[in-house]
């Protein structure tokens, strides 16, 4: 009987991969979550969207206000298609085929969500303001400063830091 040409793992291989199946459930379980603590709110935005256009003073706002309210409605439409793709796509695939490729691509779902929703609040705060203010100015300059806030707080600060985060360990 050969002992070291077993085609079998060997205990600290089992425990390693044993700890490897634990990590990737547990990052599988940390996006889906982070998805859920989302949705929520996406969901609402979508629905009070969607109402938007049943009330009648839509059918006052030019013609552009709408465009941009529509447009807006559908980035939300492809944030929450985003943000709920890693939870179906696990689903789909199985538990029993989770990699790393699989938790890199829920990962990268839901970092994705980000821009299109930023986009449509961005766009429905130009519809807002020029709701309130008929001016068309002010709605311009209010929808760049979402978009721009937004934008700061949802990608360029945790870019930052990680950048920050990966330097101090280089060094």
């Amino acid at each position: 009987m050969e002992f070291g040409n077993s085609s079998a793992p060997s205990t600290v291989e089992r425990m390693d991969t044993k700890t490897d199946q634990d990590r990737l459930r547990e990052e599988m379980r940390n996006i889906i979550e982070e998805a859920r603590v989302i949705l929520p709110g996406l969901q609402a935005l979508f629905g009070f969207q969607t109402i938007a256009v049943f009330n009648e003073r839509f059918d006052d706002l030019p013609t552009y206000a709408q465009a941009c309210h529509l447009i807006g409605l559908g980035f939300v439409i492809v944030s929450v298609a985003l943000a709920m793709t890693p939870a179906i796509y696990h689903r789909v695939v199985g538990p029993s085929r989770l990699s790393w490729h699989t938790i890199a691509v829920g990962s990268r779902l839901l970092r994705c969500a980000i821009a299109p929703l930023a986009c449509g609040l961005a766009l429905d705060m130009f519809t807002v303001i020029l709701m309130a203010t008929a001016d068309v100015t002010t709605s311009v300059w209010s929808t760049l400063a979402t978009f721009v806030f937004l934008s700061g707080l949802w990608c360029v600060f945790p870019l930052r830091a990680r950048a920050r985060a990966r330097q101090s360990a280089a060094h």
